[in-house]
Formats: structure tokens, C-alpha cells, sequence
């Protein structure tokens, strides 16, 4: 099956189910004009992906888009370019992403690593089965409400603008919580650290919720994040009408998975839309998310810029507006922690890749201790 530009502008495109627009078709003109295919990564492994394109699903080596950036690495959820006539078939091009969920690695480096792209929604998964992690459930918004800022940057340097991702928290295996004034505190609590965003409790045993989760995601690209055993792939079944996503219960004792899925895999839905279920996540490292931070805990920053001294730390300064609201129990002091904890981590990460943010670190780093040393020299003035 041969692609052009008329085709790709049209409902009926075999890549309209999985997201394909007139503005994908109008990025993608010009690797049209080399005869180059567009299609949709459904999955990654091990240097190579799965492709969906206008003549099918192809198998594709990455090694051809910078594979030592991390950022660059080819995701699922991406949309790319190859060559439907090379043997063997490589993806020659990423097209610019329009959002992006990024976390950091584990390693020394402090890399990026992009678990899926180009998605409309964020979907954090949380399970009921558990007592609920409000600072790891912070940590995920943080993250996704920076999104559309943490894109990867491609070849062209600019970002796609104009496109944003919208965080969604599902609270999962509602059933195990049958009392109905218990669940609504639940859902309570987490509107209260999820500012503008939409609490939903769903269970796949029962049904409850899955239809208006269903409607939610119908049109665009979501994303199924939480930990082991939060039941994104029962869900994600549950989605689509089939076992396709293998299952393992979650462990009796502590109520964790067993990391079933192995690989991000794009589904699409029977009543539209695209679904990417991912592996259970250990760890949740912040990247470039700052924003994010900032809107989570949003509160904080409104009374921030009550306090008299505008670099207030919120510590011991005289009318510090965010104290004033701890002291009163308007502001959980777990909160505070919490937006401290965060905004320290995504500096330290921050500072590691940016050199004049770890010059001016330094610099105040410097300057506080030079301080500190002052204030114990006049200190000890005083007591002789």
C-alpha cells in the first residue's frame, strides 16, 4: 500500500485509529517526499520495535537515531519514520514529540529516561489493596504535570507547542473498600495533594468506574503508570474486552505485584483511543520538573509569596506566611516535608546537568557557610 499526503489527512487512514492527524501528516510531509513511511512504535526491546504503518506492523532497528542519548531513544508511543523497502528496516527519524513523560535513572549520570510519548493522558494507577503513599503519589504528579515541559528535545531544538498532557489518578481494586463513606474520605484525601485533577475509583471485578474511565480515554493516547500490582493490566484488559495482557495476582502478604509486564505496549481500544500499559515502577525519580512541583503544591506557593521576606525558606523567618499556616493546621506540616524533599531532588538532579545552575549552587553554597562561620566567630566574641 502506497502513502501520500492526501491520504494521511483523512479519517479513514489506517493510522487514525492509533492517533494519526492532518497535523502528524503535515510534519511528516517532507519524509513523505523521500519515500519514507509513517508509523506508530507499539513496542520496544532490545534495540528494536514494533512499527504499525499504512502496510502493517514492521520490525525496525533503532540503532539509526542516536542511541547513546537517552533522551533520543526511540519509545513507545513515538511516531517515526523508515524505510518500507530496506533490509533490513530502520527507524531513520523521530518525529518531534508533543509530551513526554520522563523520569530520571537510576545511574550515577543522571540520565532521562522516557517512558512513553506523545500521550494525552497520565493515568496513576493506585491500589487500594495497600495503605495509600501520599509523598510517592506526589512524586507521580509532579512528574506528569511536567510533561508537556519535559518533552525531549529532537533534532529541530524546539519542542512541540501547544500540546499538554492532563494527569488523571485512578484508585484501584475499589471493591476491597465496600464501605462507601471510607472510599469518598479516600478520594477526599487524594483531591486534597492532587490540585485540579480528577479522582476516580474503578474496580475490574465489579465493573465500578471502568466505564467512565473507558470514556475518558476514548480519543487520544494514555498512559498506565503506578507500581507493581496496582492492576493496570487487569485494567487494561478490562478496556479491552479481551484477555490480551498477561496477569498475576498480587501477593496476599504485602499486596505488590510480580512485574507480569515486561515491556511498554501501545493497545488500541475498541471504542477508540490508544492505550499504553507499562511495568510496574520501583522508583520515580524526578526530571525537569520543576513546574510540575510547583503545581502540585500549589498551596504552598500561593502563602510563599505572603511571607515578608520574598527568599524566604520557610525555616524561622519572622512572618513566614507558610509557618503561620502550619502553626494554625491549615497546612499539614507532612505537606511541607514532602514539597521540600522534592524541590531538593530536582535541584540536585538539575544542578548535575547544568552547569551554571551548579556554578550558582556552589556560589551560594559558599555563601551560607561563610555566613555560618561569621555568625560562630561573633558568637563566641560574645561568650568571652
Amino acid at each position: 500500500m502506497s502513502f501520500s499526503i492526501s491520504q494521511a489527512s483523512t479519517p479513514s487512514h489506517p493510522l487514525a485509529p492509533y492517533g494519526w492527524d492532518d497535523a502528524w501528516a503535515d510534519t511528516f510531509a517532507p519524509y513523505a517526499e523521500q519515500g519514507l513511511l509513517p508509523g506508530r512504535v507499539v513496542r520496544v526491546d532490545r534495540g528494536r520495535c514494533d512499527v504499525v504503518t499504512s502496510d502493517g506492523t514492521l520490525r525496525a532497528d533503532t540503532a539509526f537515531v542516536v542511541p547513546r542519548d537517552p533522551m533520543r531513544i526511540v519509545c513507545t508511543g513515538d511516531w517515526v519514520a523508515v524505510d518500507p523497502d530496506g533490509d533490513p528496516r530502520f527507524v531513520r527519524t523521530l518525529l518531534p514529540r508533543r509530551t513526554a513523560f520522563v523520569r530520571s535513572t537510576s545511574s550515577q549520570r543522571s540520565e532521562g529516561q522516557v517512558l512513553a510519548t506523545n500521550i494525552d493522558h497520565i493515568v496513576i494507577c493506585v491500589s487500594l489493596a495497600v495503605e495509600l503513599d501520599l509523598g510517592r503519589l506526589e512524586r507521580f504528579l509532579a512528574l506528569a504535570m511536567s510533561s508537556t515541559d519535559g518533552a525531549a528535545l529532537l533534532d529541530d531544538g524546539a519542542r512541540s507547542a501547544g500540546y499538554e498532557a492532563h494527569p488523571l489518578v485512578l484508585l484501584t481494586k475499589a471493591d476491597l473498600v465496600p464501605d462507601a463513606t471510607t472510599l469518598s474520605h479516600l478520594v477526599t484525601d487524594i483531591e486534597g495533594i492532587a490540585p485540579g485533577v480528577q479522582v476516580l475509583p474503578v474496580s475490574s471485578a465489579t465493573g465500578e468506574g471502568v466505564d467512565v474511565f473507558g470514556a475518558i480515554v476514548t480519543g487520544g493516547t494514555s498512559v498506565l503508570l503506578g507500581t507493581s500490582g496496582a492492576g493496570k493490566s487487569t485494567l487494561a484488559n478490562a478496556l479491552l474486552g479481551e484477555d490480551v495482557m498477561h496477569v498475576q495476582a498480587a501477593r496476599e502478604v504485602d499486596g505488590k505485584g510480580r512485574h507480569t509486564t515486561t515491556t511498554r505496549n501501545l493497545l488500541v481500544l475498541p471504542a477508540g483511543g490508544v492505550l499504553i500499559d507499562t511495568p510496574g515502577l520501583r522508583g520515580v525519580g524526578l526530571w525537569d520538573a520543576g513546574t510540575g512541583v510547583g503545581q502540585v503544591f500549589s498551596e504552598i506557593e500561593d502563602l510563599a509569596r505572603q511571607c515578608r521576606f520574598h527568599d524566604c525558606a520557610h525555616e524561622a523567618e519572622p512572618g513566614c506566611a507558610v509557618l503561620g499556616a502550619i502553626e494554625d493546621g491549615s497546612l499539614p506540616e507532612r505537606r511541607l516535608d514532602s514539597y521540600r524533599k522534592l524541590l531538593r531532588e530536582n535541584h540536585r538532579i538539575a544542578a548535575k546537568t547544568d552547569a551554571r545552575l551548579r556554578t550558582e549552587t556552589l556560589r551560594e553554597w559558599k555563601r551560607r557557610s561563610a555566613e555560618g562561620r561569621a555568625a560562630m566567630v561573633m558568637k563566641r566574641g560574645r561568650v568571652r
